[in-house]
Parts: structure tokens; C-alpha cells; sequence
């Protein structure tokens, strides 16, 4: 299931990232990916949009912040809609808010970008030529988003209501782990440790701590512990010494890239 040509509504199917210095970033990413990144910004157009590719296949973009755009540094997760004006309309009635109007990005299609009613922003993908991630659950490629969030309850009403997901939980003691998913979506990968309908999760309370309200984007890695090395030698943060996660065979640390954008790399079984 890595390979992919197109996603069903509701599936987080992008991730990009807006910065300050785009061609810095570019060279931050793919020392740490061994991704390939064309500049596909049109002539005569202000600014950077970087397709990060990995084996010919496009797996994420580097931006420019575009004017109008949240000041804030960060990867943003896009969620497939075929409607994203209707989608954008649903999260208002929801008690969210829109931090970026719908608007036709390139190729892509039409995007939006909204907060839940806590804030954490999350981007809307209304597909045009380019259909989101052609590469997922491979190391260098995105694999699952995660909301963190000071108001669970609130995010359960929230969501379903405006991507139609659905609610599997998982007890960890006093805390649980909040699975989304998307009714006969099948996507990952068989060796992975949730259900394979998950589309995105909310994380245990006790893990979210004192962080903001955000959807926090993980992407696969072969050896997570030279990356981490990696990060730090080109001017980034290791916020999370790699560790494994028990009863998963998964290996796990989180970072920062050089402007504070945060990301966690994880190393699945068999690597």
C-alpha cells in the first residue's frame, strides 16, 4: 500500500511545509530524506514550491509562506475532501474557524486551512491534477498524523462532524489513545500495530503535556538514530531522544527542523 494514486474522503492524503527561507529548508529535508526536490513554481511567480520526491514519486512539498498565511512555522496535514468550500462551511458550524480561505493552488486543486475549536490547524484537499502522496508507509515518506489537544471531547464532537470520521479507542490505563477512522478505508501497511481503517489518531492526554493545540505529522525512517544525529549536525532539535515504543516494534524521537517546525521520525520493524 505504499503506492498510491489518489486517496477516498476523509484520508489525510498531503503534508507540506511553509517557511521563511524555502531553499534552506529543501536543504535541511533532504540530507535528512534522500528526497529529490524540484522548484515547480511558476515562472514569473513570487517565492519557492518545492516537490519533494523519493524514487520518482512525490511525497511532500516545501513552500514559501504564502501572503496571507499563518505566521507560524510548521508541517501542515491535508485531509482529502471532494468539496472543500463545503467542508470549510462545516467546520464553522462546528465551532471552528479558517485561517486560510479556500483558495486553487497550482495543481493541486483547492485548498483551505482550518482550526479546530481548541486551534490546531488542519489543511482541507479538494484534488485537482495532483492527487497527494504518492509514496506513504515507506521510510523517507509520510505516515500518520496526530492531533495533540487540551480538549479531547471537544475533538470528538468536532471531527466527525466535519471529515466524517468515526471513533475507535484504545485504553492505556487512565488515559486512552484516540483512533480516526474512515469507514472501508484500507491504508498502512499489514505489520502495523492499528487497525488498518485508521486514517489519524489523538494522542493520550498525558503525552500531549503543556504543547499547543497542533496535528503533529510522523514520517517513516530506516534508522532513526542517525537521523536524529543528522538533525542536530544541520542546525535542527532532537526534542525526543529515539526510544522504543513497547509492544509495537516501532522506534520513535521527535524534532524540530532549523525555523521550529516539529516532526517525529519513527522506524518501523524489520529495519
Amino acid at each position: 500500500m505504499s503506492e498510491r494514486d489518489g486517496f477516498q474522503p476523509g484520508v489525510p492524503c498531503w503534508v507540506d511545509t511553509w517557511q521563511p527561507d524555502a531553499d534552506a529548508a529543501v536543504s535541511f529535508y533532504t540530507q535528512i530524506f534522500g528526497w529529490e526536490a524540484e522548484d515547480t513554481m511558476p515562472e514569473g511567480v513570487d517565492g519557492r514550491h518545492y516537490m519533494c520526491r523519493l524514487r520518482d514519486r512525490d511525497v511532500a512539498a516545501i513552500a514559501s509562506r504564502p501572503g496571507g498565511a499563518p505566521e507560524v512555522t510548521a508541517w501542515t496535514t491535508y485531509v482529502w475532501a471532494d468539496d472543500a468550500d463545503a467542508t470549510v462551511a462545516r467546520a464553522l458550524d462546528a465551532g471552528g474557524s479558517v485561517l486560510h480561505e479556500p483558495f486553487d493552488a497550482l495543481d493541486g486543486g483547492r485548498i483551505a486551512i482550518i482550526a479546530d475549536p481548541a486551534g490546531a490547524a488542519i489543511g482541507i484537499w479538494q484534488p485537482g491534477t495532483h492527487k497527494g502522496a504518492q509514496l506513504v508507509n515507506e521510510p523517507g515518506a509520510y505516515s500518520m498524523s496526530g492531533l495533540a489537544t487540551p480538549d479531547p471531547d471537544g475533538a470528538k464532537r468536532f471531527y466527525p462532524k466535519v471529515f466524517g470520521w468515526e471513533i475507535k479507542t484504545f485504553e492505556m490505563g487512565d488515559d486512552e489513545l484516540v483512533m480516526w477512522t474512515v469507514p472501508d478505508y484500507v491504508g498502512g501497511e499489514p505489520q502495523q500495530p492499528v487497525p488498518r481503517d485508521v486514517a489519524a489518531v489523538m494522542l493520550p492526554s498525558a503525552a500531549v503535556g503543556d504543547a499547543p493545540p497542533h496535528w503533529g505529522v510522523d514520517f517513516w525512517i530506516a534508522d532513526v538514530d542517525r537521523a536524529a544525529a543528522q538533525v542536530a549536525e544541520l542546525g535542527g532539535q532532537v526534542l525526543a531522544d529515539p526510544q522504543d515504543v513497547p509492544g509495537t516494534g516501532l522506534r520513535q524521537g521527535a524534532f524540530a527542523d532549523p525555523e521550529g517546525a516539529t516532526f517525529t521520525l519513527t522506524q518501523p520493524p524489520g529495519y
